[in-house]
C-alpha cells in the first residue's frame, strides 16, 4: 500500500503539477517527499497524498522541496580555477561573452562568475554577460535580491575566501552578505526547466553542476542534448565532479579537463544527435 501510494503520489506531481517526477532518481524523491510527511505531521504517504491534493500551499511545499537547491559561492575551488582558465580564454578572443548557469538554485554560481570575472584583470568583464536559469521561483526571487543571510552550518565567509577581498563585490552587516551593483548588472535571472522547456542559443560556456546525480540515467541524455544545443561551436560545459556524459553523448563533447569535467562541444558530432545545423567557428 505504501508503495502504491508513493507512486500514486508522484503521477499527481506529474500529471497536475507539472514536475517531471518520471526523470529522478526515486531515492532523491522519496527523501524530499519524507521530509514533508514529517513536516506536516503525516503518518504514511497515502495520508500526505490526501493532505497534498487538497492543500495548495503545501503543493507549492512540496515543488519547492523537490527543487534542487544545493549551492554556494565558489563550490569546490578546484573547478573555479578551470572556470577562470576558461573565461580567460573566451574574453581575450570574443568581444561579448554569454554564459548560462543552469539549475542556478539561489544565484550563487551565477553571482560567483561575475565577481571572478570582475577580480581577475585577465578577464575582461565588461564582455562577461551571465543569464541564471532555474525552477524554482521562490529561489530565482532569492537570486534577484542578491542578498544571503548566513547560518550556523554555511560560512559564506569563508566561501568567498576565494577571492582576495571580496568586500570590493560584497557588503557584509553582521551575518547578511548583499551583492554589489557592479557584480549584479551583467547579471539575468529566469525560470528554465532542463527537462520541459525548449534550448537557449549563442552560449559560450554552459554551467550545469550537480544535477544529472539526481536525474535518471535515460533522462540524462535529452537533457544535455538541450544543453548541447544552446552552446556555440567549440563552446564549453562543466558539470558536477562526481558527474559523467552518458556514452551515446560522449562524441558531442570533447575533454578539455577530465579531472574538473570540463568538456568542449564539437559542432558537427553534436549537430548528428540534436539536429542542429552547423555554425561558424568562435576561434577557440
Amino acid at each position: 500500500m505504501s508503495d502504491q501510494a508513493f507512486d500514486e503520489l508522484l503521477a499527481f506531481v506529474e500529471d497536475e503539477l507539472s514536475f517531471a517526477t518520471s526523470h529522478y532518481n526515486d531515492s532523491y524523491l522519496d527523501r524530499r517527499v519524507s521530509s514533508r510527511i514529517r513536516r506536516t505531521n503525516s503518518d504514511s504517504y497515502a495520508e500526505y497524498f490526501e493532505k497534498l491534493r487538497a492543500d495548495p500551499d503545501e503543493q507549492k511545499a512540496l515543488l519547492e522541496a523537490m527543487s534542487i537547491n544545493v549551492t554556494g559561492f565558489f563550490r569546490n575551488p578546484d573547478v573555479w580555477d578551470g572556470i577562470r582558465d576558461v573565461l580567460q580564454c573566451l574574453t581575450a578572443t570574443n568581444e561579448t561573452v554569454r554564459v548560462w548557469s543552469a539549475a542556478c538554485a539561489d544565484g550563487r554560481e551565477p553571482y560567483s562568475v561575475s565577481m571572478l570575472a570582475h577580480d581577475d584583470p585577465d578577464i575582461d568583464d565588461s564582455s562577461v554577460w551571465v543569464l541564471g536559469t532555474d525552477i524554482s521561483e521562490p529561489a530565482l526571487e532569492t537570486a534577484r535580491e542578491g542578498v544571503y543571510e548566513e547560518s550556523r552550518t554555511v560560512d559564506i565567509a569563508d566561501q568567498l575566501s576565494f577571492l582576495d577581498d571580496y568586500t570590493d563585490y560584497v557588503e557584509r552587516d553582521g551575518r547578511t552578505y548583499r551583492m554589489k551593483p557592479r557584480v549584479r548588472r551583467n547579471i539575468a535571472f529566469e525560470r528554465h526547466d532542463l527537462i520541459n522547456d525548449d534550448p537557449k542559443t549563442g552560449f559560450d560556456l554552459v554551467i550545469c553542476r550537480n544535477l544529472f546525480i539526481y536525474i535518471d540515467n535515460e533522462y540524462k541524455q535529452p537533457m544535455l542534448a538541450t544543453i548541447a544545443r544552446s552552446i556555440r561551436s567549440r563552446g564549453y560545459l562543466v558539470i558536477g565532479k562526481a558527474e559523467t556524459i552518458p556514452p551515446n553523448l560522449k562524441s558531442a563533447f570533447s575533454v578539455r579537463d577530465a579531472r574538473l569535467r570540463i568538456y568542449n562541444r564539437d559542432t558537427m558530432e553534436t549537430n548528428s544527435l540534436t539536429g542542429d545545423q552547423p555554425e561558424s567557428n568562435t576561434g577557440l
